[in-house]
């Protein structure tokens, strides 16, 4: 009898209407952009690694980016401190990508990968602020040092023995 209830219960919550409305009623009148379509598309794969791919939008939004495999030498370091240097196969890329925010300003994202890292650029990007620091200096005195006295030093003489023969007389 309680799987009974239990049961009529949850088929009279599954029937009941959502009070939530769906996404396509929620956006359907207030929606202020227009649909964004792809305009162009490219993408280009080779056989030695490289390919070259783009996009274009309707919203003027595009992106390009290539990629190619290139040689390195890298150096790596055993446990021992030995180093050991070999060459590797690796991908380098590089891209572009622009696109209008919604208030209108544009942006432009160019960018590089390589051994070198990843690169960005773009007038949007932050900056690290450039700091001028003035090395401490130390304190100037205006009065004048003790000097050390300077002693000078009369060495003795050490005495020299000269033999004599008991008579006053010196021996050689």
């Amino acid at each position: 009898m309680k799987l009974f209830v239990i049961a009529a219960v949850l088929a009279v919550a599954a029937a009941a209407p959502s009070s939530y409305a769906t996404y396509e009623k929620t956006y359907e009148k207030d929606y202020k952009y227009p649909e964004i379509t792809v305009t162009s598309q490219s993408d280009e794969r080779n056989l030695d690694g490289s390919s070259k791919w783009s996009y274009a939008q309707s919203d003027y939004t595009t992106r390009d980016e290539t990629q190619e495999q290139k040689k390195f030498v890298v150096t790596t370091v055993d446990d021992y401190g030995k180093e050991y240097t070999e060459e590797v196969y690796g991908n380098t890329n590089k891209g572009s990508s622009y696109w209008v925010s919604p208030e209108g300003e544009k942006f432009t994202l160019t960018w590089a990968a390589d051994n070198a890292g990843f690169q960005p650029k773009g007038d949007h990007l932050p900056v690290a602020p450039v700091h001028v620091y003035e090395l401490p200096v130390a304190p100037v005195h205006e009065y004048v040092l003790p000097v050390a006295p300077i002693h000078e030093y009369e060495l003795p003489v050490a005495p020299v023995h000269i033999p004599f023969n008991g008579k006053g007389y010196k021996i050689y």
